[in-house]
């Protein structure tokens, strides 16, 4: 990922013509994700698609796992097993399903421009917003978990 995503990130600023990106929005209106489009034009609005469906299939998987993964391991050394909280592990793993949906939204978007998508443009930001709340959330999750597993094995030592 190391090396892929700095050329993604130059090519979406390339053919973004500094209108943003939907991806790296918190939230947008349609009319917004309407002139993101206008303003790629169509090669950009191509390359938006292919990205979606090539680097940003992966993209999800790696920070899904790697949140999943580092949750769930620190969660089971942080809370109880019967804890209710054990399923916060779940997360990353929504915030993937978002994304995808994202994904496929305004990709429709993009794909039918100039002629309108109404369900797509509506949901798209709304599953935008779902994707970083709960990939934010995971991040958030995974820092206080660790901050909480160094404080158990520090009194865990004092004893």
């Amino acid at each position: 990922m190391a090396f892929v995503l700095p050329s993604q990130s130059a090519e979406a600023e390339n053919y973004s013509s500094k209108a943003g990106s939907p991806d790296t929005s918190l939230f947008y209106t349609p009319d917004e994700l309407y002139r993101m489009a206008e303003s790629y034009g169509e090669a950009g609005r191509q390359a938006y698609i292919r990205a979606r469906f090539t680097f940003d299939l992966i993209f999800p998987f790696v920070y899904g796992f790697f949140l999943a993964v580092c949750i769930s391991w620190l969660g089971a050394r942080v809370i109880r097993e019967t804890s209710s909280l054990r399923i916060l592990n779940l997360f990353p793993p929504f915030g993937m399903f978002f994304d995808f949906l994202e994904n496929i939204s305004t990709s429709m978007v993009m794909a039918q421009y100039p002629l309108p998508a109404p369900m797509a443009v509506r949901l798209a930001s709304v599953f935008t917003m779902l994707k970083w709340i709960l990939v934010g959330g995971s991040f958030a999750l995974l820092f206080g978990l660790l901050i909480s597993w160094v404080l158990v094995i520090t009194k865990k030592e004092r004893q």
